[in-house]
């Protein structure tokens, strides 16, 4: 190994190097047996610091390495580490490989050390780097070395790195020691999206307790999630980490679980039903439809399976800090002089949307996705009493438009044994260039 050097030696002799007549290597920041990576600057832009990964040419995988870095240069994704440059270079008259992405101030694995992640900051971690691997997965590629190192913080913008994909359908290189990151059939079988959706739920485990789960690789027994772990993030991390990849979790199952689409109001189907009825009829069909729609959902719920649901979304403080849950926050006033009694829950449901009001210049401004979330009270009569940001964004404008829109919403209230309660309600709105994604959350159900 040419570059895997101690760190006095990186020290004594490397800093100060010049890359490919461009990169100045400022820092040593880590590395492993195979790669070093160094704190650099961008040329002309002395006031950007980045990152340069070295890789020498003479190890195994490393014309993969670099294919798979050229093909990433041109992926554009908010929350994918973006590949500035890459190239061929020499060290001590030994060739490498390079390449210059983004710097990130801190990942995953060096807070874990002081502090596990609560619930609500595991629900944040999961969005984004679910976003990211199915945006790789469309370009067919597999992440392949997801875990609590390559989680980043840039500019407190949570993202993957770029340093390791593998093509779908290609093998992968084996490894004397494989970790438990590394799928069971990582480097016996072809790279697919289901090794991914193993190391997402090696990471997830970590995330919540600081250890990874108990596993022995050499049985073909799934590994023991603990019991610690809250009901609802220890179902996807059973569904990821099963041994048949066939029988793991897809991205959106996780996903359908982490955004149920809201119910669909019942009303709706009484009124069409009434409307095709005759007239000295509609008052009795309409009623015996209303009871045999109540009926229906009171013995669907007696049968539901057990599915927990996803925790309420977090404010964005910054990407591993987060506000209180809101079971915990303090109640509006307005929710406050209405006490909920005891007994049979129905959820609310969304009756009426308004899509914020937004200019097209302003929508042409956006590269990527921008996302706002508002905290909505909800009174008994269905309409939205108070209304907050609860995540404004990094736009003030698109915030302001969220939170408007919001305002006009009208609900089906939920009932507590068939009286009409307030309730609370998380909606999200992500603005793209194509159109607003808006996700309503009922967040005390």
């Amino acid at each position: 190994m040419v570059l895997g050097m101690n760190t006095a030696a990186i020290y004594n002799d490397w800093l100060g190097r010049v890359i490919d007549g461009k990169f100045t290597l400022l820092q040593w920041l880590g590395g492993s047996e195979w790669d070093d990576v160094f704190l650099t600057e961008l040329p002309g832009d002395p006031e950007r610091k980045v990152a340069i990964k070295l890789v020498p040419r003479d190890v195994e995988g490393a014309e993969a390495c670099f294919d798979a870095w050229s093909a990433a240069a041109a992926f554009s994704h908010p929350h994918l580490m973006r590949i500035l440059d890459t190239g061929r270079s020499q060290l001590n008259g030994n060739p490498l490989f390079y390449a210059v992405t983004e710097y990130a101030e801190e990942n995953l694995a060096e807070i874990l050390p002081e502090r596990s992640l609560t619930p609500l900051e595991a629900r944040e971690m999961l969005d984004p780097v679910l976003d990211a691997l199915a945006y790789l997965h469309a370009k067919r590629f597999v992440h392949g070395h997801l875990k609590p190192s390559n989680i980043l913080v840039v500019e407190d913008h949570l993202k993957l790195s770029v340093d390791g994909l593998h093509r779908t359908g290609e093998a992968a290189q084996s490894t004397p020691s494989p970790s438990i990151y590394d799928a069971p059939e990582t480097g016996v079988e072809a790279m697919s999206p289901a090794a991914d959706a193993w190391s997402l739920g090696v990471t997830l485990v970590e995330a919540l307790t600081q250890q990874t789960p108990v596993w022995n690789r050499s049985t073909h027994a799934d590994p023991v999630v603990p019991e610690t772990i809250p009901e609802f993030f220890a179902w996807i991390a059973q569904g990821c980490l099963r041994t048949d990849p066939a029988k793991r979790f897809t991205l959106d199952e996780i996903r359908a679980r982490l955004h149920p689409p809201p119910p669909s109001p019942p009303d709706s189907l009484a009124e069409r039903a009434g409307e095709s009825t005759p007239k000295r009829w509609q008052a009795p069909v309409v009623a015996a439809l209303m009871v045999l729609i109540a009926v229906f959902a009171f013995l669907r719920l007696r049968s539901r399976e057990n599915v927990p649901q996803a925790p309420p979304v977090a404010s964005e403080q910054s990407a591993f800090t987060v506000a209180q849950p809101a079971a915990e926050a303090t109640p509006s006033p307005q929710a406050a002089e209405t006490p909920i009694p005891n007994g049979r829950t129905e959820k609310g449901a969304v009756m009426e949307q308004v899509p914020p009001d937004v200019l097209a210049s302003a929508t042409n401004t956006i590269h990527g996705r921008v996302e706002s979330r508002v905290r909505a009270t909800v009174g008994a009569d269905g309409n939205v009493s108070d209304a907050t940001l609860e995540s404004p964004g990094p736009s003030k404008y698109f915030a302001n438009k969220a939170l408007q829109a919001a305002h006009s919403w009208k609900f089906k209230p939920a009932l507590v044994n068939g009286q009409p309660v307030p309730r609370g309600w998380i909606v999200r709105f992500v603005f793209e260039r194509t159109g607003t994604e808006i996700t309503p959350i009922e967040t005390n159900p």
